[in-house]
């Protein structure tokens, strides 16, 4: 699986040049705008209600001794809370509403590498790709949250939490990468069968969500275009995997 990571990352060094090699920066405007948007609306209310949960959180120690220390951690937890909560609403939102608009960027470089004319598989309309999108990242943000909770609660154990954090990482990960990857499958799979080849590919999928997760890092720059580089890797790595790249393509 170490490989298969580390094949995903890769995938982003050539994605600027990939994406203006086909001219697909048309493809991202509103993919853009739709990422730029929900980010203002999810973090800015994520900073406000911050305090309000650290708060919360602070009420279940009801004893004197120690409170204080225990409300400035209450404060640290009830943040990160919020900024993990946020993230995964943020890339669930933005994948499936984006989903119209990343098929046909995906479709593309399927046919530059495998030689496949566009709609050679699943011919799908503009609101089943959307609906397909809803369905897949409502799917993964109820299964991402299911295994988000009890990694968050771990946050209150010394020495584990370092290593929880890192499992955190790396969950977030795995489904920002499968959302960029069912762009691709969308095409050859049915709902089902789509779940199953991510699992059995998760290093790609990690690999790209890394890279992911890492460009929201970057204020602003990072927030736009987080998707037309990770689309376009895990598009180049599916197709990989599907093993319709010829070993005579040029990429």
């Amino acid at each position: 699986m170490i490989k298969n990571i580390v094949s995903g990352i890769k995938a982003y060094f050539g994605a600027f040049s990939l994406i203006s090699k086909l001219k697909l920066w048309k493809y991202f405007a509103i993919p853009m705008l739709i990422s730029f948007v929900t980010a203002i609306v999810i973090f800015g209310s994520a900073y406000g209600l911050s305090d309000n949960v650290g708060r919360f959180i602070s009420k279940i120690w009801i004893w004197d001794w120690g409170k204080e220390t225990f409300s400035t951690i209450s404060n640290f937890i009830g943040g990160l809370i919020i900024i993990v909560i946020g993230l995964i609403l943020f890339k669930h939102i933005i994948m499936a509403l984006s989903a119209p608009f990343m098929s046909p960027v995906s479709e593309k470089i399927e046919a530059h590498f495998s030689g496949n004319v566009p709609h050679s598989h699943r011919n799908t309309t503009f609101m089943q790709q959307l609906w397909r999108g809803i369905k897949i990242n409502g799917r993964n943000l109820i299964m991402e949250l299911l295994l988000t909770i009890p990694i968050l609660f771990l946050k209150f154990i010394p020495v584990i939490n370092i290593f929880s954090t890192i499992l955190l990482f790396l969950v977030q990960a795995y489904y920002a990468g499968f959302g960029n990857m069912d762009y691709t499958l969308e095409r050859h799979f049915q709902y089902k069968q789509s779940v199953q080849f991510v699992r059995k590919h998760r290093g790609l999928a990690i690999g790209n969500g890394i890279i992911f997760m890492l460009c929201l890092l970057v204020p602003i720059i990072g927030v736009i275009l987080v998707l037309p580089l990770s689309v376009t890797a895990a598009s180049v790595k599916t197709v990989d995997a599907l093993n319709l790249k010829p070993t005579t393509a040029n990429a």
